[in-house]
């Protein structure tokens, strides 16, 4: 059964003027990597404060000596109370918020508040596991974006320099729409990287405004954009509209630095890039031009490296001609029922969700490129090769982890596709078991039967 997240404590803080009190039993040695990355972070804002008009408030500091002795409690009261007063999520327009964190210092302190959750999420040995099976992928000097949490805040910490983008330059797509973010960019990487000015930026939103226009007339809005017409003028809100505005500043990166490589995690899919991309390992190459098609050369190293790395996973069983069922029975019994008796993988993967969840993600977003790629194909054969290699890969995504509404939702999709409702219900029927009271399962549950 799926645990809760940890969640930030707001109460407890015990603060010694500014600095914190800790008792022996409260410290404890620091993942080396995760030290590292904070000295680091931390001189790095001490650089940046000495050029701010308004003074970074005292627990700034408070917060770094918590993780440096790797006090979690203090820790995650001062990074909740640092949110709050940072003026960017819901609810700060009750309280006194700092100036100086509307600023592009709150960039490295975000990056340290999430490497840290991560680090204390994650079983250690996947976590790194996780960190160089990407940071070993990647050319020196190519940009990379990071899309998830750990995608970006555990690239960063494990990388050799964030700040010096040894071995590469470490960025987020989903950030790139904030101006606070790209001016931390440009002082961090301005030297070496082309970063989107404030104008291009800009320049970004008024070419989705107007596409967004157009398309709102011809009812071609996707699903979850939000694009209104208001007193004559256009608004637009929502993860849809951010992400593809966020997208255009990806494309202008690429054309600003015509002689790097690109590599790219998905967070959200983007439709754009879909032609773009061709899987790179865990991730994706993100390439200059659009590619025809993914050879089956492509296809093949995709699958090769992913059959190896699911057998550390969870074993070496999971075949072309696996069915779903079996997949199914396989995930009832060894993560809802915890029967391990004849689990071939490693136990500690099995027992560790932020992995699963990760993982099955990361499969689960080329299974999604395969998709794209089979609605596309015009010749039948292609996409009978796109329709086999998503499902294959959709099947190693779901093994690794049932309960993800991701996986669940984009397979059920190829399911249908395919003509195969049977298998669309056992699975969605098999994820409801994991989360019964998860109305979006339920839903999808009722809606399939419906249409049987």
């Amino acid at each position: 059964m799926a645990r809760p997240a940890q969640t930030l404590n707001f109460l407890g803080l015990l603060l010694v003027g500014g600095a914190i009190a800790l008792s022996p039993q409260q410290t404890r040695a620091l993942d080396p990597d995760l030290g590292r990355f904070a000295a680091a972070k931390q001189r790095q804002l001490q650089d940046y404060a000495e050029t701010l008009t308004n003074k970074l408030p005292s627990i700034v500091w408070s917060f770094f000596d918590a993780v440096r002795v790797d006090d979690w409690e203090t820790a995650t009261n001062l990074a909740a109370r640092l949110d709050h007063i940072s003026g960017r999520f819901p609810n700060s327009f009750r309280i006194q918020t700092s100036p100086a964190l509307r600023s592009a210092v709150w960039a490295p302190i975000s990056e340290m508040i999430g490497a840290y959750e991560e680090f204390h999420k994650w079983n250690n040995k996947w976590l790194h596991r996780f960190g160089r099976e990407i940071i070993d992928s990647i050319p020196r000097g190519s940009v990379y974006f990071g899309g998830t949490d750990p995608g970006r805040f555990l690239i960063s910490a494990l990388s050799e320099s964030h700040s010096d983008g040894k071995p590469f330059f470490t960025l987020t797509q989903n950030q790139l729409a904030d101006l606070t973010y790209l001016q931390y960019l440009r002082k961090m990487y301005g030297q070496a990287l082309s970063i989107p000015s404030d104008e291009d930026s800009q320049k970004a939103f008024e070419e989705y405004i107007t596409d967004a226009q157009e398309r709102l007339k011809n009812g071609k809005l996707e699903d979850g954009e939000d694009v209104r017409i208001v007193n004559g003028r256009v608004q637009v809100s929502g993860q849809v509209a951010i992400m593809k505005i966020n997208g255009l500043l990806v494309k202008i990166i690429m054309d600003k630095n015509t002689g790097r490589q690109f590599y790219l995690e998905e967070s959200f899919p983007l439709t754009w890039m879909y032609s773009h991309l061709s899987p790179h390992g865990l991730i994706f190459e993100l390439h200059r031009q659009p590619l025809r098609t993914l050879s089956a050369e492509t296809m093949l190293k995709d699958q090769a490296y992913w059959k190896k790395f699911t057998t550390d996973l969870i074993g070496d069983w999971i075949q072309e001609r696996t069915s779903l069922k079996e997949i199914c029975d396989f995930v009832d019994l060894t993560y809802r029922k915890d029967d391990l008796a004849g689990f071939k993988g490693d136990p500690s993967y099995a027992r560790d969700e932020e992995a699963q969840k990760c993982f099955s993600k990361l499969r689960s977003s080329i299974a999604g490129l395969y998709s794209w790629r089979a609605d596309q194909a015009v010749d039948p054969d292609e996409k009978q090769q796109a329709q086999k290699a998503a499902d294959l890969a959709f099947r190693q995504a779901y093994a690794l982890c049932p309960f993800s509404p991701e996986v669940l939702f984009r397979y059920t999709k190829l399911l249908l596709d395919l003509k195969r409702p049977d298998d669309a219900i056992l699975a969605a029927k098999t994820s409801l078991r994991f989360d019964p009271e998860n109305k979006a399962f339920q839903d999808l549950v009722r809606s399939l039967t419906r249409a049987e």
